[in-house]
């Protein structure tokens, strides 16, 4: 049976407390002494563009609970968390998990739900092989961060319809795309029992397709915990013409083994 996170009542990180009271004294100033409006303005701008650079960090923490690195006493078991994106892919996906069957690791496919409806054979696929298949946004749209609550909630929600519809298994973490969002994603998130979920390290294998400099950087300083980001679909070719995770992921799993370490999902990572 699938683990389902809580949906819990939303409770805004310190950054959104401090920003809520910086709108109030400011109010409050100029309402007792309007020539200090510049000052005032000057610092809401400061204020807001603080909340921006937040949303454009995808490991930030400002914003509401983000998972870089797995749990203590997963890291403890020696545990680390292979994540793919943007799938499932027709042309790869299956590949990828030959490969991952081959060297008995287990991974999480964070899927868009048009592409899970396009294939759902696929998803089940991965879900019969032990994989566990997490929310990645209904669309995956190049402006998801710019959107608001209505915005977020529509497409995490209708994500979480199709690929439960599919699988049997509600997803219980969520990846955004490119890792960008804004302070309205965390209450959606809360709402619908989600956990937000980044990574300890990627390659940016989307635009390098030279398998030796991404493994090198996944493979750097690998430690239980980690959480490793690749894509199956958008993956970059290699000079040969092979999309990059196919290329990288025999070596990168000799590497795991060899570090004494477990390739687990996020799910089991909660264990």
């Amino acid at each position: 049976m699938a683990t389902q996170t809580p949906v819990k009542h939303w409770q805004p990180a310190p950054l959104l407390w401090a920003s809520l009271g910086l709108h109030v004294t400011a109010l409050i100033a100029v309402l007792a002494r309007p020539a200090v409006w510049p000052w005032a303005i000057s610092a809401l701008l400061a204020n807001h563009a603080v909340l921006s650079l937040a949303g454009l960090l995808p490991r930030c923490q400002w914003l509401g609970a983000n998972w870089t690195r797995l749990p203590a006493a997963a890291a403890a078991r020696g545990e680390i968390a292979l994540t793919i994106d943007d799938g499932p892919d027709p042309q790869v996906t299956p590949a990828v998990l030959d490969l991952l069957e081959r060297h008995g690791a287990k991974a999480t496919f964070f899927c868009i739900g048009t592409q899970a409806a396009r294939y759902p054979e696929l998803c089940r696929d991965i879900v019969r092989r032990g994989h566990a298949i997490e929310n990645h946004s209904q669309t995956h749209g190049y402006g998801f961060a710019l959107q608001g609550p209505r915005g977020f909630l529509r497409e995490l929600q209708t994500a979480q319809q199709t690929l439960t519809a599919i699988t049997g298994r509600p997803p219980v973490f969520f990846r955004a795309p490119a890792g960008l969002r804004n302070p309205f994603l965390d209450p959606v998130l809360q709402r619908l029992g989600l956990q937000l979920a980044s990574w300890s390290r990627r390659a940016y294998d989307t635009r390098n397709g030279n398998a030796q400099a991404v493994l090198r950087i996944l493979t750097r300083s690998l430690h239980a915990g980690d959480i490793l980001l690749l894509h199956d679909r958008h993956a970059a070719l290699t000079p040969q013409g092979t999309p990059v995770i196919l290329a990288v992921l025999p070596s990168l799993l000799q590497a795991v083994a060899a570090a004494h370490l477990k390739c687990v999902t996020l799910r089991a990572a909660l264990a």
